[in-house]
């Protein structure tokens, strides 16, 4: 495996959504500088605003205009998570890019491990999770169901336990930017992508300050873009149940006839009738999460619209 002679002179990209995180964005600005900084890496923090409404904003503009290495977007308004990222990804220009959420559950020391990794000739480094401190059960055992279902899903090898951050070549930022989806889920395009992949493990910290962005509502949102993006498995299992149940209802049927059934007609027609009602309403929901989805591609729309930009030489209003 080929591998990057060491040079304190490569540009790394640090790429962190952030949302209402005014309690912690200054101590996350602190430790990823003194990471940077003592690694003695050329780079640049590029922050992500996504449509914050508290001071994190304006904690952001008086970081950026005390520090060059700073550059901001700020969204129009809240555009979700995975399109932040995007949009960072966008923007970046590091021979490698990190991402980062902006809670400091992720550790920035790690960063240093990435880039040596790599540095070895590796083009995509996750971080792979041991353990999850300061998260509750029903979140761990969702999260631990959630990766390894999809695992079986989908054609496509996603690490299990691992979450957005990761280091990732050039080459391989190139490629996603060049994927137009909307409905995105970055770590299962990183894994289609293919390239040379590595792990390095380590324990997740608790939320120093603030609470998690990710609600109930926006963690099944997410588990919907991966499977539908990656697995056109609900699909198919939607008609085998719908087939199934069918003649489930034509296998009772002849029973009654047969063993002549004391259930009445009536009792027995409405019977099937919510069966294969159930069945077909369930089915037509599945296919309308395609074809919603669809809908949303074909409708071509900008993934974000920037409100404004600061740290950066020219300025643009949006970005497809």
């Amino acid at each position: 495996m080929p591998s990057r002679a060491a040079d304190e002179h490569v540009q790394i990209s640090v790429v962190v959504p952030v949302y209402n995180e005014q309690e912690i964005i200054g101590e996350t600005y602190l430790r990823l500088s003194n990471v940077m900084e003592s690694a003695h890496y050329t780079y640049e923090l590029l922050f992500v605003n996504d449509g914050s409404r508290d001071r994190t904003g304006s904690h952001l503009h008086e970081i950026c205009v005390n520090d060059q290495h700073v550059k901001v977007i700020n969204f129009s308004r809240n555009f979700g998570h995975q399109i932040a990222i995007t949009a960072g990804m966008e923007h970046a220009v590091g021979d490698a890019v990190v991402v980062i959420d902006g809670d400091l559950q992720d550790p920035p020391e790690l960063i240093p491990v990435m880039v040596e990794k790599w540095q070895q000739g590796y083009q995509v480094v996750y971080a792979k999770r041991l353990q999850r401190q300061g998260e509750t059960l029903f979140k761990k055992w969702t999260a631990a169901i959630f990766y390894r279902v999809l695992r079986r899903l989908t054609d496509v090898e996603i690490p299990v336990d691992t979450g957005d951050f990761r280091l990732i070549d050039r080459k391989v930022c190139d490629a996603l930017t060049i994927m137009e989806e909307k409905h995105r889920f970055i770590r299962g395009m990183v894994s289609w992508s293919g390239f040379r992949q590595t792990a390095v493990e380590y324990v997740r910290d608790s939320r120093q300050a603030g609470e998690t962005k990710y609600s109930m509502k926006k963690m099944l949102t997410l588990s919907l873009d991966a499977i539908t993006s990656f697995s056109h498995v609900p699909i198919k299992l939607a008609g085998y149940l719908g087939v199934v149940s069918f003649f489930a209802g034509l296998v009772y049927l002849v029973m009654v006839i047969v063993l002549d059934h004391t259930l009445s007609s009536v009792d027995f027609l409405t019977f099937i009738a919510f069966i294969l009602g159930g069945w077909i309403l369930a089915c037509m929901g599945v296919l309308g999460e395609y074809v919603g989805r669809i809908y949303d591609e074909v409708k071509d729309r900008p993934l974000y619209l920037v409100a404004s930009r600061e740290g950066f030489v020219t300025t643009e209003v949006n970005h497809d």
